[in-house]
Parts: C-alpha cells; sequence; structure tokens
C-alpha cells in the first residue's frame, strides 16, 4: 500500500511485522495501539513474540474485509512508531 508505507495486504488483511529492542518496548508499543484501538472500537488481530508484534487489520462486519476503518488505524499505529 503506497499510502501506508511497511503495511501490505496478505490474505485480505492489511499487515505489518515490527521489530523493537527487546519484550518491554514491543509491550509498550502493543499497549499505544490498545489505547489507540479501544477509543476507535476497532481492534487488531495480533501476536507478540519477544521484541516482535505482528498487526493483521481487517473489518469484520464489512464482510471481513479491508475498510477505511482498517486503513484510518494502521495511520494511527503508524504515527506511534
Amino acid at each position: 500500500m503506497t499510502r501506508l508505507p511497511g503495511w501490505r495486504v496478505v490474505d485480505g488483511k492489511l499487515h505489518r511485522e515490527f521489530e523493537f529492542a527487546d519484550f518491554t518496548a514491543a509491550f509498550g508499543f502493543m499497549t499505544k495501539v490498545a489505547i489507540e484501538a479501544n477509543t476507535m472500537d476497532h481492534h487488531p488481530e495480533w501476536s507478540n513474540v519477544w521484541n516482535r508484534v505482528v498487526i493483521d487489520l481487517v473489518t469484520h462486519s464489512a464482510g471481513n474485509r479491508i475498510s477505511q476503518l482498517d486503513v484510518k488505524l494502521a495511520a494511527k499505529i503508524d504515527a506511534l512508531l
């Protein structure tokens, strides 16, 4: 996605992988994302292993398709970096 550098479409979802210095930094990032996602009432599918965070975004209420909500949340996630 040219408007969202680092994001790509994988299995019909916006997908990005992040790497941090350590677990604490990764978890801190996830906490910030969780607060933003909760504010938007739009929540990611994600996983964390040590210093890595993997995020997938899709809108279930839109038939499991990428929507403007996903694009907006991805941009907000990028702004947290």
